[in-house]
């Protein structure tokens, strides 16, 4: 799941469709999660709904609509969980303003899951981030507790003991594009955006 509905105020723009590598940063991250063996993958849109639809209306995505989108992440993530299908065990969720965060260490993620786990974190450099892996089990917990822009933080210190902590170091890097400066850093490469 691509949380992606934000507006990017501190962008300028909403984030999704801010382009990097020659793509916007919303193809660029439902492609990302396909190719790392994700089905279904949800995109949850909100800002500019239209025109990041048209943008993606040739991903392998399923567009989710968050009409509270401007109270925060946390509503995209209650929509984007909503809007599962009733036999998905888990959601990977991943947040579309980190392009450095690529197919191996969703695939990473995917493989703890096969191991066992159904709470889990990526870590870099001994950091905790995202994406976070939520087993369907967990899903009803995370949205009581979910608000603003929290996500599924509260929950994930409630439940510390259970959260698996995936060394991703090396695989990708978890910085985020805030600003349009940001982008400058991250394009020139994952070894100056850190």
């Amino acid at each position: 799941m691509l949380l992606a509905a934000g507006a990017g105020t501190r962008f300028g723009r909403p984030k999704a469709l801010v382009e990097f590598a020659g793509q916007p940063l919303a193809h660029r991250g439902a492609a990302m999660l396909a190719a790392a063996g994700c089905d279904p993958v949800l995109v949850v849109i909100g800002a500019a709904a239209d025109e990041v639809r048209r943008t993606l209306a040739d991903s392998p995505a399923r567009l989710v609509d968050n009409p509270d989108w401007s109270t925060g992440l946390a509503s995209s993530l209650k929509a984007g969980l909503a809007a599962l299908p009733a036999d998905t065990e888990a959601a990977i969720i991943t947040l579309v303003d980190q392009p450095l965060v690529g197919v191996a260490v969703v695939r990473r993620m995917l493989q703890v899951f096969d191991e066992g786990a159904r709470l889990a974190m990526a870590s870099y450099h001994g950091r905790r981030a995202h994406p976070v892996l939520l087993g369907r089990h967990h899903w009803a917990g995370v949205a009581e507790l979910a608000h603003g822009d929290a996500g599924a933080r509260g929950y994930l210190r409630q439940h510390a003991d259970d959260v698996v902590e995936v060394d991703c170091t090396g695989l990708g890097d978890p910085v985020d594009i805030d600003r349009p400066e940001d982008l400058d850093t991250v394009e020139s490469g994952p070894e100056k955006a850190r």
